[in-house]
């Protein structure tokens, strides 16, 4: 006997695959649950995030833009290109109030229907609710905790794991570093700056200045460093996650004929009288097993 899902030999020893927990004689997908395209909604998600990584580095590098230009101010004594820098470096930050946003309804959306389909997985164990896929970024302090417990089920029940994929770890321990040191950080640099000269007139002045973005670049490292990697590792579950769950939902999905035909009454012996019309399933008026499980969009 062979796994209705993975298609490994299974034994009577077990009660479900060793493979990809689903019980023995159960479907890859239950009919009756409704399942959802993640496909789509998962590559709008990973372009969204590798933008958002992509303008991430644009700020933190923007004090580039303030060092190069307080040299110039320097030269010239002309105090006023250091106003020109602070107004730069707020334009280059202007597309991640768009971007970052967009990327996380993204991300959430995904999740969601991601958890929704592991229901319809026979053997899946899902420790949270669906609702909790959204809940979980927009309650504080619990936003620490759930959408890594959401995403840890989803990888385990989607990319048959029994143990949690080390890479759920990887993206939440950065993300956690990122969206939190990016914080402090800002705060920093925003203190420090209110400390420099007001009128810059002599080299000691605009030497403060060029520390002062030196040590923001410095600063920025970290969170930058963090956001990369949180990105990457965001855009390889949502991408492996999605792979293999419109894999399974079709293996699940019955194969339609080219001409669908209504059903015809059964007759005893499972053979059509003459002349009645072939149903969809090929016996009697009986729908295919899981015609209710089609993925929707």
């Amino acid at each position: 006997m062979r796994c209705q899902t993975c298609g490994d030999a299974t034994s009577p020893e077990h009660n479900d695959c060793q493979r990809c927990n689903t019980p023995l004689g159960q479907p890859a997908v239950w009919p009756a649950v409704a399942t959802y395209r993640v496909r789509g909604i998962g590559l709008a998600a990973c372009i969204a995030v590798g933008v958002a990584v992509v303008l991430s580095l644009v700020t933190a590098l923007d004090p580039i833009v303030g060092l190069l230009m307080t040299r110039r101010a320097q030269n010239a004594d002309d105090a006023d290109l250091l106003v020109d820098a602070l107004s730069v470096q707020a334009l280059l930050s202007q597309p991640s109030v768009v971007v970052f946003p967009a990327a996380a309804v993204l991300v959430i959306v995904w999740m969601w229907r991601a958890r929704k389909n592991i229901d319809a997985f026979p053997g899946a164990l899902p420790t949270l609710g669906a609702g909790w896929a959204i809940a979980g970024w927009l309650i504080p302090f619990v936003n620490l905790v759930v959408p890594a417990r959401v995403m840890a089920s989803v990888a385990r029940d989607s990319l048959w794991r029994r143990r949690t994929p080390a890479t759920v770890f990887v993206w939440w321990i950065t993300w956690l570093v990122f969206s939190i040191g990016e914080g402090v950080v800002s705060n920093q640099n925003a203190q420090a700056y209110i400390r420099l000269p007001r009128n810059p007139s002599t080299d000691a002045d605009y030497q403060a200045y060029i520390d002062h973005y030196g040590d923001s670049l410095l600063r920025n490292a970290v969170p930058a460093v963090a956001c990369v990697v949180a990105g990457v590792t965001l855009i390889l579950l949502i991408r492996r996650i999605s792979a293999a769950q419109e894999a399974r939902i079709a293996s699940g999905s019955p194969a339609w004929p080219t001409a669908q035909a209504w059903p015809a009454a059964p007759v005893p012996g499972g053979h059509p009288a003459a002349g009645a019309t072939p149903s969809a399933s090929g016996s009697g008026g009986e729908e295919p097993a899981g015609s209710e499980n089609q993925p929707r969009a």
